[in-house]
């Protein structure tokens, strides 16, 4: 309500004095609070509404059916390492060189014991945006682009809501590569365990022949430290954006196991396109494939050069975020 002096006229001074007000960052910071809450409660609702619809069936099939506008896809074109840069190359034989078990144990007490930064979600993905994938031969496009491009893809073929965010989020580990990253050998690149024999399923497997495990009798043997059936939440996976983003949303959001298993395994493809190191599998480790493969069409094959307006999607994944991600400031 406006304050008038006793002449009638609006006191200019006192509405200076609230616009003033409201500019402070307490009420500012209440209000994104309230905005990010309404935005969760709107989520539970369209999550409800979904499940009652579908009561009585599987959950599993709102995600595990295979995509039609992914069937058309030339899926030859995509991972031709054979005919990769050198830039390519050169990236695996650092990285097979210098992924060792003594070099994970150590990032994951890092992880443990460093404070990164503070941000949120969507501020992560626009500082992702500076950094250029040296291991992927398939696109040139912005991470943020290729964010939506999967999180789109998703999206269009009316999976969940808690699947078009794992789209939009599941190379945000890459921050990595900004913080305590020694180059991007331990922030991108495909996927694999350390601690027993290297596989030939692996890019580039001759290259494991400079790592110092690879002769160790400890860790070069099938299961090295590890036991069979021992399961793949008990191996230690190279360090690197995968593992780093899973271990950060696993802290901080709501997302289902099968999101989770998307997200730690998408990189891992040995595993998922080959079904190297089953022997190390157990029977969570069998479904959580099933996410897992149905999440890799969409990372891989949506790499087109066409970009979207990252303005005008904005709204739609700043609610997706809120809804799973309880905390509106992350540590990373």
């Amino acid at each position: 309500m406006l304050i008038k002096q006793s002449t009638g006229k609006v006191n200019k001074d006192v509405i200076s004095q609230k616009i003033t007000k409201v500019g402070d960052g307490p009420l500012l910071e209440k209000v994104d609070n309230d905005v990010t809450l309404v935005n969760q409660l709107k989520g539970n609702i369209k999550n409800n509404l979904s499940h009652s619809k579908k009561e009585g069936e599987q959950n599993e099939e709102e995600w595990s059916t295979q995509s039609e506008n992914l069937k058309s896809v030339d899926v030859k074109a995509f991972r031709q390492y054979e005919l990769a840069c050198d830039r390519v190359k050169q990236f695996y034989e650092e990285q097979h060189e210098k992924q060792t078990v003594a070099y994970n144990i150590q990032a994951r007490i890092n992880f443990k014991t460093k404070s990164r930064a503070r941000m949120t979600v969507w501020e992560g993905l626009e500082r992702l945006n500076k950094l250029l994938d040296e291991s992927d031969p398939d696109t040139e496009l912005s991470q943020i682009d290729h964010a939506l491009q999967t999180a789109e893809a998703i999206r269009k073929d009316n999976k969940p809501r808690w699947f078009q965010l794992v789209g939009l989020i599941h190379d945000l580990g890459k921050l990595l590569y900004f913080f305590d990253s020694k180059g991007q050998w331990d922030v991108v690149g495909d996927t694999f365990p350390v601690g027993c024999k290297f596989l030939k399923k692996i890019i580039f497997p001759e290259s494991f022949k400079k790592n110092p495990d690879f002769f160790n009798p400890l860790y070069n043997t099938k299961y090295g430290i590890y036991s069979k059936g021992c399961g793949l939440d008990k191996v230690m996976l190279s360090w690197g954006h995968d593992e780093y983003m899973y271990h950060v949303a696993k802290l901080n959001s709501t997302l289902p196991p099968e999101a989770l298993a998307m997200i730690r395994y998408h990189s891992f493809y040995p595993w998922h396109q080959e079904y190297a190191y089953s022997y190390l599998m157990d029977e969570h480790d069998e479904e959580m494939l099933k996410a897992v493969k149905a999440f890799n069409g969409y990372d891989l094959y949506s790499k087109i050069d066409q970009s979207y307006d990252v303005e005008e999607l904005k709204p739609y994944y700043m609610e997706l975020i809120d809804e799973f991600f309880p905390k509106k400031i992350i540590e990373f």
